[in-house]
């Protein structure tokens, strides 16, 4: 005897379901295929840097695969009505994950709405010095400079084959969530200038009189101060801060051993370095004129032989 079951109309329901979404998964993987085949063609063609269409296409393989699991997940249905649930705890590990980004991106707005900097400054920030020549929503780059051997920068993030405030030939990309965890320092926004000291020791047994009187000649002649009063104006104008002198001076100190002279001038921050090479050679070379030396740290050392023992007891012991 032959039994035959007839499929009720939920069971057709469900086996057209199940067909219906086998024939859209295969569309959508084709789909994802002949996408990433006709990315991977177009650039081939058309770009000729290597590594950007390795760049290229690897973001088109990234994208392409995010959409087609979302889309898999659309047309499979997983989580049935639990779909906020999910999407909730989706989120909130995404957030967690992406932490560094989206401190980064709240960086950028702090930049931007804060005004610390602009392509073009010259900044110090997250331990690097240089010009920023690149701004983007997670990262700064800058264009790094060495940097004075006075200032220490011993650590590890200092280039130790240029010690002054000069390109290193080095690209740095910073993060911009940096704003937030240490001071950024602009020594360019509003006042282009900074102050330089040139310090001298001078023997007591010069004349000390006079090599302040050529110190201060010399510095009046670089210093930058009309310059600089005019953009002190501005910046005493825009914010409530105190005038500055930026004439030149010369601040004379007695120590235990020398008198120091402590020049003070200011000049335009990118020329700082040639300024004060310059002056220093123009210093010295008047010092040497007028017969004026620079003191240095010496100390006297006596050595004792034996010889020199006997000698000096034979000298010293009274006759017999």
């Amino acid at each position: 005897m032959t039994i035959f079951v007839r499929p009720s109309g939920h069971d057709v329901a469900v086996l057209l379901a199940d067909t219906s979404q086998l024939v859209s998964t295969a569309i959508a993987v084709a789909a994802a295929v002949g996408v990433v085949v006709a990315v991977t063609l177009l650039v081939s063609a058309r770009e000729q840097d290597a590594a950007t269409r390795y760049h290229l296409r690897r973001a088109t393989r990234w994208a392409v695969v995010i959409l087609l699991v979302i889309a898999l997940a659309v047309i499979w249905r997983p989580f049935g009505g639990r779909i906020g649930v999910v999407v909730g705890l989706f989120a909130a590990g995404l957030g967690l994950a992406l932490q560094q980004v989206v401190s980064s991106l709240f960086g950028w707005i702090n930049i931007l709405s804060g005004r610390i900097f602009r392509v073009g400054d010259r900044i110090s920030m997250g331990g690097v010095e240089g010009d920023v020549i690149d701004l983007t929503p997670l990262r700064t780059k800058v264009l790094e400079m060495g940097r004075p051997v006075e200032l220490g920068s011993e650590d590890e993030a200092s280039p130790p084959w240029v010690r002054g405030r000069q390109y290193t030939g080095r690209i740095v990309s910073i993060s911009n969530n940096a704003t937030f965890e240490a001071p950024v320092y602009n020594y360019s926004a509003i006042f282009e200038f900074i102050w330089e000291e040139l310090t001298l020791p001078i023997p007591y047994r010069a004349d000390w009189r006079e090599a302040e009187r050529i110190l201060l000649e010399e510095v009046q002649e670089v210093s930058s101060s009309a310059d600089a009063e005019r953009a002190m104006e501005t910046m005493t104008s825009r914010y409530p801060v105190p005038r500055t002198e930026v004439e030149p001076r010369v601040f004379v100190r007695a120590t235990d051993n020398w008198m120091e002279l402590a020049a003070r001038f200011v000049v335009p921050v990118r020329t700082a370095r040639r300024v004060k090479s310059d002056l220093t050679r123009r210093v010295m070379e008047r010092f040497q004129e007028a017969g004026i030396e620079i003191a240095s740290a010496t100390a006297d050392v006596t050595v004792f032989t034996p010889e020199k023992q006997k000698a000096d007891s034979a000298a010293s012991s009274p006759p017999s």
